[in-house]
């Protein structure tokens, strides 16, 4: 809220009247309002471009407080409103705009302007929309649009999916069956009331004469004993009402937000070259990270960099480019091929000694001797080459900037992969260095002479990249008057568009298309084609036509006429860039597999690029995809038992569409589920969060979606747990997650350890909250039935209302915050771990009813022996016998030690805090008897003095509470040393380990490491364990 006041409280300058601009604040700005924005302020509404400090009205904006994206865009005002470069010149300006309705789009504006009697397209172009900021111009002047919550940005603000762990769900589950306890306990002991109440008087004799039922109210008449069972079963359900641990939930959200903070502030999930720690955006779904079964991961950004490097290209059907990828050297190991591993060290020489002799350049890592330093003018095709690198150094939205200190060009880019096409055709010869609002300058090789030479293009129009559209062109007009097109994009939309003469190198370049996919690069199809003026006309009127509607029409209609013009193009050639795992990815999702957890990809590649160890290929007809799927439910069938087959299932999009259909989806899962690993590629962002959804309702399991762009928020938000990388592809997926990471490499981290602490703490506290509750209120069930449903608490009102505040809510808080069964280390070090959370161990109904019956038992004791105790003997030196406060006090004093002690018995982990807290709470129930004891009787009741005058100068009372508290807690002390002896869980076993001085061993801890609960089937554990059992197969067969 303040944070809210702050940002409408901000100033801005605003048109008044006669070009006078005045600071009025941001929540003033009405709707025509004109502002001047100033350099690296922010926008205060979304505002229409007038004009800027820059002649062509261009400016330059910063969104990262809407997508994350640091790098700068470039907005460009109409021509006819760039004149108004002064405040003076607003005083007679007058325009109408009429776009669309307020709506959370942050990519696309519907609109148009007439101005002097003429209407001119208004297009995302020309919105500045607000939170952004102003960078390198001095000012802006525009046009408000949407102000308040009718901005873009305030549409997009939507609050993530409600979510409650599992664990929480089943939490609730217990209370209701605590609620049926509480209620069969209150009616069977309303129902003896009643039957003693009714015999009270029998003929003229009175059984309870201290409760005088010939002159009671409706309590203890006989006559009305029906009555007096209602009231009483009233009465137990308050009574008993201590069974339902209320505070519990109370003390699991201190514990969650405390959890959260350690998350938050662990060092080794902090990403210091972008300066992110972890993020816990929730503290709803702590334990839920420990229970995760299957992985659903996006790609690029996720597990790769997003970094592209231009590595190798195809041009005019011959493959350039010597550099070796990730993925080729990782196959060629795998081969073991001493000819591939040569090769690949010659080359990478070649490369090092390249790059010894030029300091190296994020973004490019190609060398080809052939086409760099000019000599590409020597090649066969050298015409055609210098169109491919013009392309790309034309055919972006790049924006340069020049440092004026050293005259380099640096580019800020909307994407990775453009800024490397364009640094790719700086390095060959063709560098863009200016771009102005309707033309672009190029230094370019003259094949010629020899010299760089300066060209400029006049844009025309500017045809932009879209999910759908899968491509991006502009139209340019050169020096020598020529009109062209100039198109890239994915190779499943440009092949079908070239022209019968421009598919001379379609087959070599579609060889390399695919042999590019397989070295796991990224590939973009570049073409051109040349128009003529009448064709460039027809279609130039027909665009800004469809851009002029405000209908809904609009965004159809100009993909018509795009596409119209996107025809009969002549191929150039083919880009390839490398976007590289992160570091540690390997590694991580080995250590995840070895947990027992299934990791889905979901991708927007090609299908070539997303397979690495098998093939599964869906076509793309709804018969073909059912005999597929029954095809491979068939082979999984007839390879089960057989350890060492491990089969990968992978899909593309359009053969998800048919398998994610209701009569197929389910047999898909099924198939799907039995898999080592699954790729889904060219999946788009619903079929994302479909496919979560599916394996989310289907398996009934915990799922964990974790990406790092826009098109991963619905798989975010369907999932379980959504994780966000915050990458170099914007924050929307961090602001649409529940936890944010800077590396996916954290992941580990994340669920191994802190992912099973949480589990294992918010688990232990629930199970313990119960006992605790289930031993104090069933010690007053059990007074109750002693002392005849008499309706009166064995406890003083004080006592039963601080129970769980002061007397043993504190040490359970701090289980919850503290308590480790095992460290960090041999959480990653025992990976399988983490298969006690997802199989739900810790918290099954057996384990809860468990601590409940150990409960009833501990209430047992603590009421047999101290009743039996203290019954018919005199309790002091004066030999009174011990009255109601005296055997309440005892009990609570036996309650009290004996829970607290269990706590410490159920500790792995003992800190500071815990035995503070743990001795603490026994020692404030002595000083609260003290002093609650001191003040007066009318208020302190039947508890006054009771500690000094009669329980402290007692022997019996110190006696019995020895004998109780040992007693009650040898029970749990017995079968816990017997079952971790003979009948160890897995953390006990690693426990073991730890105490026996065993954890450098490597035979004993691969004999715990075998107690596998399931056989791990992915990442180079398993593989090196495959290997190792092929070898040994061949052995015995030579044998």
């Amino acid at each position: 809220m303040l944070v809210d006041i702050e940002v409408n409280n901000r100033r801005v300058k605003v048109h008044k009247v006669d070009g006078i601009f005045e600071y009025t604040a941001w929540k003033n700005l009405r709707v025509g309002n004109i502002v001047k924005v100033e350099k690296n302020e922010f926008f205060p509404a979304d505002l229409v471009l007038l004009s800027s400090s820059y002649e062509d009205a261009v400016c330059y904006v910063e969104t990262m407080n809407l997508d994350g994206e640091t790098n700068l865009k470039l907005k460009q005002g109409l021509e006819v409103t760039s004149f108004l470069h002064d405040d003076l010149n607003f005083k007679k300006f007058k325009a109408t705009v009429k776009c669309e309705d307020p709506n959370a789009n942050l990519y696309s504006f519907v609109g148009s302007m007439e101005f002097e009697e003429q209407k001119y397209p208004l297009s995302s172009q020309q919105l500045l929309l607000r939170d952004s900021k102003l960078r390198n111009t001095d000012y802006i002047f525009g046009a408000v649009i949407f102000t308040g919550h009718d901005t873009k940005v305030i549409q997009n603000s939507t609050d993530p999916p409600s979510k409650r762990s599992r664990v929480e769900r089943k939490m609730d589950r217990v209370i209701y069956f605590l609620f049926c306890i509480l209620f069969l306990m209150a009616s069977v002991g309303s129902i003896f009331f009643g039957f003693i109440t009714k015999n009270d008087l029998q003929r003229g004799s009175v059984k309870r004469w201290y409760l005088r039922p010939d002159d009671s109210t409706i309590f203890f008449d006989p006559k009305r004993s029906a009555a007096a069972a209602a009231n009483h079963c009233l009465t137990a359900l308050m009574l008993y009402g201590f069974f339902i641990p209320i505070s519990l939930y109370v003390s699991i959200e201190m514990v969650k937000v405390l959890q959260s903070i350690f998350i938050n502030q662990d060092i080794h999930m902090y990403y210091k070259e972008a300066d992110k720690p972890a993020h816990a955006r929730t503290s709803n779904l702590n334990e839920e990270l420990g229970q995760v079964d299957t992985i659903l991961s996006d790609k690029t950004g996720t597990l790769t960099c997003n970094s592209m490097e231009f590595i190798k290209c195809s041009i005019a059907g011959v493959a350039y480019g010597r550099g070796v990828t990730e993925v080729e050297k990782t196959m060629s190991r795998r081969k073991s091929s001493t000819l591939v591993r040569e090769r690949d060290i010659s080359e990478e020489d070649d490369i090092r000694g390249s790059l010894d002799k030029k300091a190296a350049i994020k973004g490019f890592n190609f060398t080809d001797e052939r086409i760099m330093d000019g000599n590409w003018v020597n090649e066969p095709h050298a015409d055609v080459i210098e169109k491919f690198f013009r392309l790309l150094a034309v055919c972006h939205t790049a924006i340069p900037e020049v440092d004026k200190d050293t005259g380099n060009v640096s580019y800020e880019a909307e994407s990775p992969d453009e800024a490397a096409f364009v640094i790719a055709a700086r390095e060959l010869g063709f560098e863009f260095y200016k771009r102005a609002q309707t033309s672009l300058s190029t230094y370019e090789l003259d094949p010629v002479s020899g010299n760089k030479v300066e060209r400029m293009y006049k844009i025309l129009n500017v045809l932009e990249f879209n999910s759908s559209r899968k491509r991006m062109s502009v139209i340019v007009k050169g020096n020598d008057g020529k009109i062209l097109l100039l198109c890239k994009g994915a190779d499943s939309v440009m092949f079908e568009r070239l022209a019968k003469n421009g598919r001379e190198f379609e087959e070599k370049t579609m060889e390399h298309v695919h042999e590019y996919a397989d070295a796991g690069l990224r590939t973009l199809i570049l073409a051109y084609r040349e128009l003529e003026a009448e064709e460039y006309k027809d279609f130039a009127n027909k665009f800004s036509e469809a851009k002029n509607l405000i209908s809904g029409n609009r965004e159809r209609l100009i993909e018509e006429v795009s596409d119209n013009i996107e025809k009969n193009l002549i191929l150039l050639g083919a880009t390839a860039v490398e976007d590289k795992l992160q570091n540690g990815v390997p590694d991580c999702i080995d250590k995840l597999a070895q947990a027992g957890i299934k990791i889905w990809v979901l991708t927007g590649d090609k299908m070539e690029t997303a397979i690495n160890i098998g093939r599964l290929i869906f076509q793309t007809s709804r018969q073909s995809v059912l005999f597929q799927i029954h095809e491979g439910a068939a082979q999984l069938t007839a390879h089960r038992g057989s350890s060492q087959q491990a089969f990968a299932l992978i899909i593309d999009g359009k053969s998800l569409a048919y398998a994610l259909e209701d009569d197929m989806k389910n047999m898909f899962l099924d198939l799907a589920i039995r898999c080592a690993s699954v790729i889904c590629c060219r999946s788009s962002p619903k079929q994302k969060a479909l496919v979560t959804r599916l394996v989310k309702s289907g398996t009934g399991k915990t799922t964990l979606a974790i990406g790092d762009g826009a098109n991963d928020v619905g798989m975010l938000q369907e999932a379980d747990i959504g994780v966000g990388i915050s990458g170099v592809e914007g924050m929307q997926a961090v602001m649409s997650s529940d936890i944010a990471i800077a590396q996916f490499r954290y992941l580990e981290r994340l669920l191994l350890v802190h992912g099973h602490w949480c589990y294992r703490r918010i688990s232990s506290m629930i199970c313990y909250f119960f006992y605790k509750n289930v031993t104090f209120g069933f010690t007053l069930f059990l007074y109750e039935v002693y002392a005849s449903f008499s309706g009166e608490p064995a406890y003083n009102d004080w006592f039963l209302a601080l129970y769980n505040v002061f007397f043993s809510s504190l040490p359970v808080i701090a289980l919850g915050v503290f308590d480790q069964d095992v460290s960090a280390r041999y959480c990653l070090k025992f990976p399988l771990l983490y298969q006690e959370g997802v199989q739900n161990i810790l918290f099954s109904w057996r384990r809860v009813l468990s601590w409940m019956l150990n409960g009833f038992f501990s209430a047992l004791l603590i009421f047999f022996f101290c009743t039996k105790a203290m019954e018919l003997q005199a309790f002091d030196s004066e030999g009174r016998t011990a009255g109601r406060e005296i055997l309440g006090a005892t009990m609570y004093t036996c309650v009290v030690w004996v829970v607290n002690l269990q706590m410490a018995l159920s500790i792995s982990y003992f800190t500071l805090i815990q035995h503070i807290f743990i001795w603490g709470s026994i020692f404030i129930w002595y000083i609260f008897l003290l002093i609650y004891g001191a003040v007066p009787q009318k208020i302190s009741e039947n508890a006054y003095k009771v500690f000094i005058e009669s329980l402290a100068p007692s022997p019996s009372y110190w006696i019995v509470t020895l004998f109780v508290v040992i007693s009650t807690l040898i029970p749990y002390f017995s079968y816990n040393a017997i079952q971790m002896r003979f009948f160890p869980m897995y953390h006990e076993m690693v426990q073991w380990i730890r105490y026996e001085g065993k954890t450098e061993d490597p035979e004993y801890c691969n004999m715990v490491q075998q107690r596998s609960l399931q056989p791990t089937t992915v990442g180079s554990t398993a593989r090196l364990a495959a290997k190792a059992n092929q070898s040994l197969d061949k052995n015995i067969k030579r044998r």
